[in-house]
């Protein structure tokens, strides 16, 4: 499914719009692994036996696992990180150790795995009431970097109260990454535009398919089949007690929402103060997702446009047209498929890297990141320069100056499809998807064809299982705060619904705005909810909407 105009092939996983969004069906571990036995759950068991089975132990109850769970982390001061840094965050205060953790939790004593992890110490320790365990999304994203780097967004009551805790999931950041391509090669992808022919952009998909699905193999073989989110939730559990909580206190966003609900799926009496913000719905089909998230990502691309125009017009090169902004921008941005701009380290920006900048802004608001797109459009626009757009695209696809990629967007594909597997739509479902994008996202879709939905998007994906999206209850856990943005574009605001509606007992709390998540916006309404819960587990009252 290559609907996704962002530049890198992407692979795997082409059909999950802007890459921080787990679309929750794409082909999880083998099926002989434990995460595919609990997925099956309690009627798959049935149809083979009259009697009730009594239940394999699992978590803390598990013997095997007992010296997983009983295991005590060594911390230590954090080496010190030039970009923490630059980002003014108080790394000096921080302590960094490793979680150990079974490679297969059906067989715990064969292999195991080190994650990273940091601890931003409560400053009232007196008053200290656990930790706070914390995701940002991705799936593949940083926990460390997401403390290291955003300790401020935890000022306050916070990390008065909580040693903030993030780590890298299996397969993500310093917990043993998933490896495939190369620098250069990655660099090389990025600065060619897929095809406009619908038969030539299958045929170079499939190709940049086999030869990424083989280099992963390569060199990350024998952990592809155990990066599951349900394997990350089992490792979120080891680490709740590694730490000494009784019940887990989380913050997730994004893919973060689909982790911690798996885990009050798998741990429910485990489950403490619970905050899922910018929520991915896990009952969701995964042609529905993809067909809201690109609309979502329009939508946000027409306010940008129409908020350019109407609010800063000497700044703004989209001209005086706010309902014609949105298509003379994308039309520009189209146009460079023909005619690249250049930049100052050599790199071409076409049409592909400039979408891709373009949506790694969208991710902001006008508070924020939307005022230097503006600056990116009016450069590339009137002086022919394309530094600001391929600033933004490296920022998304984490290529720092040195020209290296961090392993995000491989853990992103190899998360992705360890994860569940659709099967390809029917023509008559491929057919109404393209009509659908073409209505609701025709500036971002634009030569969507239904050839683009002939496999599923973890085709070829070597290690499948039988999980698949379905409502997740959590009977048993405490109350769950879910979180959602109304001009959210990535994760619209529609799957925080569903999912606060799915769960057996959880408050939807509505931020009114633009951009990707609620958390670190400086909205002072649900900066206080997200305290008063956390900290007392005091919810906001049913229908909150923080403006």
């Amino acid at each position: 499914m290559n609907i996704d105009r962002a530049a890198r092939p992407r692979v795997l996983l082409t059909a999950l719009a802007a890459g921080t969004l787990l679309l929750t069906s794409a082909c999880n571990d083998n099926a002989t692994t434990a995460q595919d036995k609990a997925a099956a759950g309690p009627a798959s068991a049935a149809t083979t036996a009259t009697a009730t089975p009594t239940p394999k132990p699992t978590g803390a109850d598990d013997p095997a696992l007992k010296p997983f769970y009983a295991q005590q982390i060594t911390w230590a001061p954090c080496p010190p990180d030039p970009k923490a840094a630059d980002a003014k965050s108080d790394v000096s205060a921080m302590l960094c150790g490793k979680l150990h953790v079974p490679l297969d939790y059906a067989n715990p004593a064969k292999d195991a795995l080190d994650l990273a992890l940091v601890k931003y110490p409560a400053t009232k320790p007196d008053q200290r009431i656990g930790s706070l365990v914390v995701n940002p999304g991705g799936p593949g994203a940083s926990g460390v970097e997401m403390v290291e780097y955003g300790a401020k967004d935890f000022a306050g009551a916070l990390h008065s109260r909580f040693d903030v805790v993030g780590f890298d999931p299996r397969g993500t950041g310093a917990s043993s990454p998933i490896t495939c391509l190369d620098d250069k090669r990655r660099d090389a992808e990025a600065q060619i535009d897929s095809p406009l022919d619908p038969a030539t952009r299958k045929a170079q998909s499939d190709q940049q398919n086999a030869e990424f699905i083989a280099a992963c193999q390569a060199k990350s073989g024998k952990l592809l089949p155990f990066v599951g989110t349900r394997d990350s939730a089992r490792d979120m559990d080891v680490l709740r007690a590694a730490v000494g909580d009784k019940k887990l206190n989380y913050l997730g966003i994004s893919y973060g929402t689909y982790l911690g609900s798996l885990y009050a799926e798998e741990f429910p009496k485990n489950a403490g103060r619970l905050v899922l913000d910018g929520a991915v719905d896990p009952a969701a089909d995964e042609l529905d997702s993809v067909v809201k998230q690109q609309a979502g990502f329009e939508k946000s691309f027409e306010r940008f446009a129409a908020d350019c125009v109407d609010n800063h017009a000497a700044e703004c090169p989209l001209g005086k047209d706010s309902g014609q902004a949105a298509k003379k921008a994308a039309d520009f941005l189209d146009g460079l498929r023909e005619h690249p701009l250049p930049t100052k380290d050599g790199r071409k920006v076409g049409s592909d890297l400039a979408w891709t900048g373009v949506r790694g802004a969208l991710y902001g608001d006008e508070n924020s990141s939307w005022q230097y797109l503006r600056v990116a459009l009016s450069v590339a626009m009137k002086n022919d320069k394309g530094d600001v757009l391929l600033a933004f695209a490296d920022d998304y696809d984490e290529r720092d100056q040195s020209g290296h990629y961090s392993p995000m967007e491989e853990a992103h594909a190899a998360i992705s499809c360890a994860d569940g597997s659709a099967p390809a739509p029917t023509p008559e479902r491929a057919q109404q998807a393209v009509k659908q994008l073409q209505e609701q996202a025709p500036l971002l879709t634009k030569g969507v064809d239904v050839q683009d939905f002939t496999e599923s998007s973890c085709n070829g994906w070597p290690f499948q299982s039988p999980e698949k999206p379905h409502t997740i209850r959590a009977e048993g856990a405490d109350p769950i705060l879910v979180v959602g943005s109304t001009g959210d574009p990535a994760t619209p605001y529609a799957a925080a619904e569903a999912l606060a509606k799915g769960f057996a007992h959880a408050t939807l709390l509505t931020r009114v705005g633009e951009g990707h998540g609620a958390f670190g916006k400086g909205n002072t309404c649900i900066d206080q909810a997200l305290e008063a819960y956390l900290t007392a587990g005091t919810m906001p009252a049913a229908g909150t909407r923080c403006t």
